[in-house]
């Protein structure tokens, strides 16, 4: 029953709207770049937890796209994620009247919306210059547990590093 729970929450989430905006520098051949490592400070905007969780999911999706974690890499990586409220849209109407006089609201239903702005940089261990950027906007829900939210990261880091292609970066020269 617990697998169902975490499978329907996954489905939910993959059919969300947000989409995936990349930028790179052009001039980069990206093939040259094998391996990584994380900027000691990263994860602006997330607290310890859930820097832990971004971490996790970005080495299992680095590591499945045959990047190597090492000291000295050919790049870094930086995350942030920026997070503003999200107007509730979501009411239920009430209404009193008689006679041509009439007093009318909403209530808000549902929980509260917030927008979250998720970015994931490459950047230059030579030059420290970003290579290559991605920027997933999404809607979360506030309050949020631990494992929806392990699953959230997870499902943005997988589509935002889906939009990665070496291959038709370095193409684009």
């Amino acid at each position: 029953m617990k697998n169902l729970k975490y499978l329907f929450l996954f489905l939910l989430m993959g059919c969300s709207s947000s989409k995936v905006m990349t930028d790179f520098d052009n001039t980069i051949n990206f093939s040259d770049f094998k391996t990584y490592s994380f900027y000691e400070d990263v994860g602006q905007g997330l607290n310890e937890l859930d820097v832990n969780r971004v971490t996790s999911a970005l080495k299992l999706e680095m590591k499945q796209r045959t990047f190597q974690e090492v000291e000295n890499p050919d790049f870094f990586i930086n995350f942030t994620s920026k997070i503003s409220e999200n107007p509730n849209k979501n009411l239920i109407g009430i209404g009193l009247g008689n006679d041509g006089f009439g007093l009318s609201g909403g209530i808000p239903i549902g929980g509260k919306k917030l927008n979250e702005e998720f970015v994931i940089e490459f950047v230059n261990a030579k030059t420290d210059q970003v290579i290559w950027e991605g920027i997933l906007n999404s809607t979360i829900k506030e309050k949020r547990t631990p494992e929806q939210k392990k699953l959230h990261f997870n499902e943005i880091i997988k589509k935002i590093l889906d939009t990665y292609s070496p291959k038709n970066n370095s193409s684009k020269n």
